[in-house]
């Protein structure tokens, strides 16, 4: 079974070395990303790799993140995963669709997050075994030899945001999920809750947690707020048996709002 499109917004990496959290983290968060790469030492991951084989997490709420294609990781961790329960892998620092490809007997989460990986988002969303697309902003700048992602402000430089349009556009383009990068961050609460929200405004899917106190902002963030609802509603009932431009509300209304107001009253039943 593979990682549902509905399952809610809120994801939640939890380290694979760790699995007296996975329980936990299950029991707070939308989708589970059980990490064997950055959040676990090299020397812990062989232990971390039979901590997944013996993880009773419900494969349509699990991700299992993999080292990088070519890491001295990558082959024992397929391996692991293949005899797992869980068929949902997201493939760090992915590069190529190739790399996707090779990863044939699995739905993939594409983490693209090197300048590769930018490069050939189309191509990587567009595989057949593609079902969503994540971005990492601090890989993404450090493998430019950048050292900072974001502005004094806390708001992204442009290269980081450029980088964060391509894979939302590649990622929708292809009907696939589509998650945003993590902030990393984790005690700075207001500052996740508006970059969330922008991220639900534009559509992605998600935003992964590093920290479970994160769960709840971002579950907030994804849903709409009352005005929100209420001005869906009364659009998509002034469009009923209508064809064409109509005013509400001094404003136009067409067929890309009714489906921003379609968009609205979705996040209800996924948050």
């Amino acid at each position: 079974m593979r990682v549902a499109s509905g399952a809610g917004p809120a994801y939640l990496f939890c380290p694979a070395d760790r699995p007296e959290r996975f329980a936990k983290a299950a029991a707070v968060a939308d989708v589970v990303i059980v990490d064997l790469e950055d959040g676990v030492g090299s020397e812990r991951r062989e232990a971390a790799r039979r901590h997944v084989l013996a993880a009773t997490l419900d494969p349509a709420r699990t991700i299992v993140r993999v080292n990088p294609v070519g890491s001295i990781d990558h082959a024992a961790d397929v391996d692991a995963v293949s005899r797992s329960a869980f068929d949902t892998v997201m493939l760090a620092k992915t590069a190529s669709a190739d790399e996707v490809r090779s990863l044939a007997d699995f739905a993939v989460v594409a983490l693209c997050e090197t300048p590769e990986g930018i490069a050939a988002v189309d191509e990587i969303a567009a595989c057949e075994n593609t079902v969503g697309v994540m971005w990492g902003s601090e890989d993404v700048v450090a493998a430019l030899g950048g050292y900072s992602s974001r502005h004094d402000d806390d708001s992204l430089r442009d290269v980081a945001r450029y980088a964060r349009a391509r894979t939302l556009i590649a990622a929708r383009s292809h009907h696939r999920i589509a998650l945003d990068a993590a902030y990393l961050d984790f005690a700075n609460l207001e500052g996740l809750s508006r970059e969330a929200t922008d991220a639900a405004a534009m559509g992605f899917t998600g935003t992964p947690c590093v920290h479970p106190t994160q769960i709840a902002v971002v579950r907030a963030a994804y849903f709409p707020t009352p005005a929100q609802v209420d001005w869906a509603r009364r659009v998509l009932e002034a469009a009923a048996g209508r064809d064409g431009v109509f005013r509400l509300d001094g404003r136009m209304v067409d067929g890309p709002v009714v489906a921003q107001a379609h968009h609205i009253l979705e996040r209800t039943a996924l948050t």
